[in-house]
């Protein structure tokens, strides 16, 4: 009989019904462990943007050669260029702010398949769970930069827009780039919101462009119209406005 991994073990144990309760107080400690440890290593930070986008695009194609501009681009603008770490245009953003002198994370998490994070990023702080990254990702962020990507791309897109939508967080800016790729996902929510099974302001969350400069322009200047941010001296510099 083949041996079974630890992982996939942990998973049997889930699957056979509810755990028992010193189980579950141990896996909340685990969780608030690892929420705290994200919430310290990004407190100091510049105020961020994360960019999302995906792992599988690299260098030489075109969307590599776009979210590369864009993190040097957010990087000019004052911000901190946060990303899941991962390569691609993950990597792509991360470059890009650090060959712009910016500050450059990575949040990264932590799969059966270890992945290091690409070598473009000044901080790493490490996962075990989706959602406590994605809380850190969105938490620490003025705006959200989405390119093409796969599966983890539109979990954190539609995770960031939700929250949006319900007043859980501020109307931070969502910007689509890559017309191409996102139009038909407008255009199915727009039919949606016709067809009465969606909020008629669902697309509004959105910014559809294609240009990295528009990108970190309406970043920044929402940031700094609609929450208060300034630009200082001191990279201490706190988030002046920002309320969630």
């Amino acid at each position: 009989m083949a041996p079974v991994d630890r992982e996939q073990a942990r998973g049997q144990r889930y699957l056979t019904g509810s755990p028992t309760r010193r189980v579950d107080r141990v896996q909340a400690l685990k969780v608030f462990r690892e929420y705290l440890r994200g919430v310290r290593a990004v407190h100091a930070l510049h105020p961020s943007v994360t960019v999302f986008g995906s792992g599988h695009l690299v260098e030489g194609h075109p969307d590599y050669d776009l979210a590369r501009e864009t993190g040097a681009r957010l990087a000019a603008a004052g911000f901190t260029v946060m990303t899941g770490g991962g390569p691609g245009l993950m990597e792509a953003a991360n470059r890009g702010a650090r060959e712009a002198g910016g500050v450059s994370v990575a949040c990264a998490i932590s799969l059966p398949v270890a992945e290091p994070p690409n070598p473009y990023v000044d901080q790493v702080v490490k996962f075990d769970h989706f959602f406590v990254r994605k809380e850190i990702l969105i938490k620490s962020s003025y705006g959200f930069v989405a390119f093409p990507g796969g599966l983890g791309t539109f979990d954190e897109v539609f995770e960031a827009a939700t929250l949006i939508h319900t007043g859980k967080i501020r109307g931070f800016p969502i910007v689509l780039l890559g017309r191409d790729f996102w139009d038909p996902l407008v255009s199915f929510l727009t039919t949606q919101t016709h067809d009465g099974a969606m909020a008629d302001c669902t697309t509004s969350h959105f910014q559809l462009a294609d240009s990295p400069t528009y990108a970190a322009v309406h970043i920044r200047d929402v940031a700094m119209k609609r929450f208060g941010l300034s630009y200082a001296t001191d990279r201490r510099r706190r988030r002046a406005g920002r309320a969630r």
